[in-house]
C-alpha cells in the first residue's frame, strides 16, 4: 500500500487515480493543460474512488455531485461494485468539475469560499454559478468567469 507522499505517475506525468483514493486530496494532477489530454483521459474513464474522494473534499453530498454529472448516487455505487468506470462523458464531466473547483479553491482561498461563491447570483441576475455546473457547457462557463475575475474584470 503506497503511503500518501507517494504518487503514481503515469507517462504523461499525471498522477493516477490511485494516488487520489491512497490520501492526495489535491486534484491539480487531474487538471488537463489541454482539452486533447482532458477528453484522452475522460474516453478511458475515471474509477469511482475519484468521484467519492472528489466529494468529500469539495464538502458536497455525493447526491448532490452525482446530479452535477447526471448520474445517480446508486448508479455510482453499482459502478464501484462492478469495478467499473465511469462512461467517457461523465468522465469529462467530473475531471471539469474538478479543474473547476481546484480553480476556484486557487482564487479565492479555499473551498467553502467557493462553494460560497457558487450561490451568489451573477451581476445583475438571479441566476447562481451552482445551476450551472450540471452541464459540460456551465462549467466551461464558470471557467471563463472565474478566469475573468482572477484577472480583474468584474464579473
Amino acid at each position: 500500500m503506497k503511503n500518501s507522499n507517494e504518487q503514481n505517475t503515469d507517462k504523461a506525468g499525471i498522477v493516477s487515480e490511485a494516488g487520489i483514493v491512497y490520501g492526495n486530496n489535491s486534484f491539480r494532477n487531474f487538471v488537463f493543460q489541454n482539452d486533447y489530454s482532458l477528453v484522452k483521459q475522460a474516453k478511458s474513464g475515471i474509477n469511482t474512488n475519484v468521484f467519492y474522494t472528489f466529494t468529500e473534499s469539495i464538502n458536497l453530498s455525493e447526491k448532490v455531485v452525482a446530479a452535477m454529472i447526471n448520474l445517480s448516487p446508486r448508479t455510482i455505487s453499482n459502478y464501484r461494485d462492478a469495478n467499473k468506470n465511469l462512461e467517457a462523458h461523465h468522465s469529462e464531466h467530473l475531471l471539469k468539475l474538478i479543474s473547476l473547483f481546484e480553480k476556484g479553491k486557487e482564487y479565492l482561498g479555499n473551498i467553502t469560499e467557493f462553494n460560497r461563491w457558487l450561490k451568489i447570483p451573477f451581476w445583475n441576475s438571479d441566476e447562481i454559478p451552482f445551476d450551472f455546473l450540471n452541464t459540460s457547457g456551465g462549467v466551461d462557463l464558470l471557467s471563463v468567469r472565474l478566469e475573468r475575475m482572477a484577472q480583474g474584470y468584474p464579473v
